[in-house]
């Protein structure tokens, strides 16, 4: 795709710093990192969303992901933990338009974090919680 940033760095048509490369994903240094060491794992295929990839492809991120990790502790870089952080369309904060998954290193007093809605730490009821799961495991794709 001629405006997808992660397809032009596929191509070599844009620069990135490559950790990682293999037939399935690329792994490269993201430009606005939360920490130093943050990495993207992105497949070699275009997709937007999680949906759109295969399962095999969204393994091998994982498992790219697992063995950056391992690496980010063993590099010398302020590393005290791994987040692995990944977004699935714009409502969740999604800004390029390729799935990618974010790793990044972490430490006490890095000022990394979450916010929770108004809601959050509410216990649901059990009846509630079973009634979201089957609306969940109706939609599941068989296999």
């Amino acid at each position: 795709m001629e405006s997808c940033i992660f397809c032009r760095i596929l191509e070599g048509r844009a620069p990135a710093s490559i950790v990682y490369e293999d037939e399935t994903c690329v792994a490269f240094m993201d430009i606005q990192p939360v920490n130093p060491g943050h990495v993207l794992v992105i497949p070699r295929t275009h997709a937007s969303c999680l949906s759109e990839l295969s399962e095999d492809v969204g393994t091998s991120m994982f498992k790219v992901g697992m063995r950056i990790a391992g690496a980010l502790k063993r590099s010398g870089l302020l590393c005290e933990g791994v987040n692995f952080y990944l977004v699935d369309g714009e409502a969740a904060g999604q800004e390029v338009d390729h799935v990618h998954l974010h790793i990044f290193p972490r430490f006490a007093g890095d000022g990394f974090g979450l916010r929770f809605g108004p809601d959050y730490g509410k216990m649901l009821s059990r009846s509630s919680l079973d009634e979201v799961a089957i609306k969940i495991k109706d939609a599941m794709p068989r296999t």
